[in-house]
């Protein structure tokens, strides 16, 4: 008769209250010291740190116990410890104190964010920044709103066809090749365009195409049927193709290639081609947008950076009507400097903010 399975026994996560404060400290320093070299802390070096005032031996009877609660883990190469996955959890929520950012890193983003003019320039340049300010690699999610109509004009290209140039109210320019309805003239184009820069400016691509459905029920539109023709297409090539639109930017995965990641190379290129699946990168932000601040996912807390052993820091920006339009964030490992970190991303979404309001 063949044998019973093993039962899976789930590890509870431990609370901060659990440990005492010898465990406490000897755990906080291990993390501290952990994430700032990247290497396993053994106790020797820890016995060194004149705070703690305790021995070697008594160090290795309390890492030994945090070893058993799930907080820490042993490498085989080597005879220090190093935080686990939930003890990195327990640190950040429980122990960690976020540095305050310096002047000179506030000074960059800012830069960055003011030195732009279009708002797509002023998005990559500061994920680009942040990317470097933090050895990680930078992300923004883009709002998916439509581009403001500045003006829409309209240049022939051949009888059926003309290319459609739109400018944005941030400066943006679009264009695209759109087909025209049977006998539409130069002059037709011309007055399209007059229409669409006289009633049509400032509002978003479907504002626009709603108002002139209106205007046509309502026989307002001041324009003959081809026209009318010219403008409907104008407007819906660019809903048409909404979905094709980058709503994602990566910067820095360079940065991914320190010193440390070297010795870790496997690890390294699993994060690479994580970050080359674009939509599910997207899934992972959408839902630090739907929720409230700063979201921190420690490896294998999130499905896509499993593997990798990754972790996602990452804050919500929003628009004038404080209506949350994107994400900024970074990805980098697991032994990242979240009290460094923290404060830049959030700093980040903060200035992106005001450049949206």
């Amino acid at each position: 008769m063949a044998g019973k399975a093993p039962k899976l026994v789930l590890m509870r996560s431990p609370s901060i209250a659990e440990l005492s404060h010898r465990a406490r400290d000897v755990f906080r320093q291990l993390v501290e010291s952990y994430l700032s070299s990247g290497a396993p802390v053994g106790s020797r070096t820890l016995s060194r740190l004149s705070s703690l005032g305790l021995s070697p031996a008594s160090i290795r009877n309390v890492m030994q116990d945090l070893e058993e609660m799930g907080l820490l883990a042993s490498p085989h190469t080597s005879a220090g410890r190093v935080p686990t996955e939930m003890g990195l959890r327990l640190f950040v929520d429980g122990m960690m104190q976020a540095a305050e950012l310096r002047d000179d890193e506030r000074l960059a983003i800012e830069t960055q964010i003011k030195g732009a003019g279009r708002i797509e320039d002023a998005l990559a340049k500061t994920t680009a920044v942040l990317s470097g300010l933090s050895a990680c690699a930078g992300i923004v999610l883009v709002p998916k709103g439509e581009p403001m109509i500045r003006q829409l004009s309209f240049v022939p290209l051949s009888p059926t066809q003309a290319l459609a140039v739109l400018v944005g109210m941030d400066g943006s320019v679009e264009n695209r090749v759109m087909d025209l309805p049977q006998g539409v003239s130069p002059a037709t184009l011309v007055e399209a365009g007059n229409y669409i820069n006289a009633r049509l400016a400032g509002m978003t691509l479907q504002q626009a195409a709603q108002h002139l459905i209106r205007e046509i029920a309502e026989s307002r539109a001041a324009v003959d049927k081809a026209a009318e023709d010219v403008i409907a297409r104008g407007l819906a090539i660019w809903t048409e193709d909404g979905a094709l639109r980058p709503v994602l930017i990566v910067r820095g995965q360079a940065q991914l290639l320190d010193q440390t990641a070297l010795a870790d190379l496997d690890r390294v290129r699993q994060l690479l081609d994580e970050l080359e699946d674009k939509q599910d990168l997207v899934r992972l932000l959408e839902g630090a947008r739907d929720g409230d601040g700063m979201k921190i996912f420690i490896g294998s807390e999130n499905k896509l950076f499993s593997l990798s052993g990754s972790s996602v820091i990452a804050a919500p920006y929003y628009g004038g009507e404080g209506r949350v339009v994107g994400v900024v964030g970074v990805i980098g490992p697991t032994r990242l400097n979240y009290a460094r970190v923290v404060p830049m991303v959030d700093y980040t979404a903060q200035a992106l903010t005001r450049l949206m309001a």
